[in-house]
């Protein structure tokens, strides 16, 4: 069964993201939006792609069966929403919410239409989630006892420019959100690995002085002067859990996850990751398995011979035979995720199932980092985190 496809939002972020839903041997029809008229036009001549649509308000009256929303962060939910009650299938570039109100919103949505939502979240496909599950449902780990996952991005690292793009002349009204509305390159790498979810969270922020003004609470719509939170969290399985969001950080960047168990570890060193038990001679490192260069296709399936075609940016670990042969030499990105982002969704929806980051699987991403900015707000003071649960039983999740 094939789908056809609205995608909302055509700025940088999405020329990684049209190429595969177009490529996608499943994906019947794509349809461009944006209310740029002159940005629309310019993509669409790109791509090759000559149905447009100038809002989302027209795209959901088409007869798409999804739209894939690439449209500013804070925009999101709403939309997710709107998408949902007009009959379509929904696919979100992260963050779901900013509130707990939105992503309610979206789960009740989802449950009165019972169509399909995913989460883009990159981090739940790069090749230490992938490993780290694989090692915890072998029970390699033994039970965990702590987690750490942070997402380090100094302003000085492109995010002047992201935000303008976003915002227009009114960027600087959201560019200084809380960092820890934008959390889930860090939670999925815990939640996704050991299945737990936050129950309770103490979190700190930390005042920013830079001269750009960005995080004064008279110069953003969220009144923030957090630049950067960190967070502890109790999670449903009995470990601990810290997470930290760095906006202004002397650091190359890093999404980074690092988990211990009373059996084994994985860590994140400088000289790259590792896999440790507790006989200290013995120290398995992963740079290799890990590295996301690309693996030529005549490797997988014996095909495409003579010839240097490859999968592009994806690691040893990735299960790159699932993928369609169509997205051999197509863009990829965050550490080999996108092709299998649009992979999941586009079958997760052509054959009536949840995708892994399924809109439950979400909360358990997002709601975490929303409360704990209320508590950075409150000092750190312990706030209990609302769990919205499993997935009801008559929704099928796709493994």
């Amino acid at each position: 069964m094939g789908i056809k496809i609205g995608f909302c939002g055509v700025g940088s972020f999405a020329d990684s993201f049209i190429p595969l839903f177009k490529a996608h041997p499943r994906v019947t029809k794509l349809i461009l939006c944006d209310l740029d008229a002159a940005k629309l036009r310019q993509k669409a001549e790109k791509f090759d792609l000559p149905e447009t649509c100038p809002s989302l308000d027209n795209l959901c009256q088409t007869d798409v069966d999804a739209i894939a929303i690439f449209s500013q962060n804070w925009l999101h939910g709403p939309q997710a929403v709107q998408a949902l009650n007009s009959g379509k299938h929904v696919y979100s570039a992260v963050p779901s919410a900013i509130t707990p109100e939105e992503m309610t919103g979206i789960i009740d949505a989802v449950s009165e239409s019972c169509k399909i939502y995913m989460l883009g979240e990159t981090s739940y496909y790069t090749a230490k989630a992938l490993y780290c599950r694989q090692r915890f449902q072998n029970g390699d780990f033994g039970e965990i006892v702590f987690g750490e996952g942070q997402y380090y991005h100094d302003f000085d690292h492109g995010l002047y420019d992201v935000m303008k793009w976003r915002g227009g002349k009114d960027w600087r009204k959201y560019a200084g959100s809380p960092p820890m509305h934008y959390p889930t390159h860090s939670t999925s790498m815990i939640v996704s690995v050991t299945g737990a979810h936050a129950t309770q969270v103490s979190c700190l922020g930390w005042e920013d002085h830079h001269e750009d003004g960005i995080y004064r609470a008279d110069s953003n719509i969220w009144q923030n002067t957090f630049s950067n939170e960190s967070a502890l969290f109790r999670m449903s399985d009995g470990s601990i859990c810290r997470i930290n969001e760095f906006r202004r950080i002397g650091h190359p960047g890093t999404e980074g996850v690092c988990l211990y168990g009373t059996k084994a570890c994985y860590q994140e060193q400088p000289n790259g990751s590792v896999w440790a038990t507790k006989n200290r001679n013995e120290m398995l490192e992963l740079n290799e398995d890990l590295k996301c260069a690309g693996i030529p296709a005549e490797q997988i399936w014996g095909e495409f011979k003579g010839t240097e075609a490859s999968f592009i940016g994806v690691s040893k670990i990735h299960p790159v035979k699932r993928l369609p042969k169509e997205f051999v030499g197509l863009p990829n990105g965050h550490q080999g995720s996108h092709q299998f982002l649009v992979d999941d969704f586009v079958n997760a929806c052509a054959d009536g199932e949840l995708p892994p980051n399924h809109v439950w699987q979400a909360a358990r991403y997002v709601i975490p980092g929303l409360v704990a900015h209320q508590s950075a707000l409150e000092n750190g003071k312990s706030l209990p985190v609302p769990d919205y649960g499993d997935p009801p039983a008559n929704f099928k999740v796709r493994r």
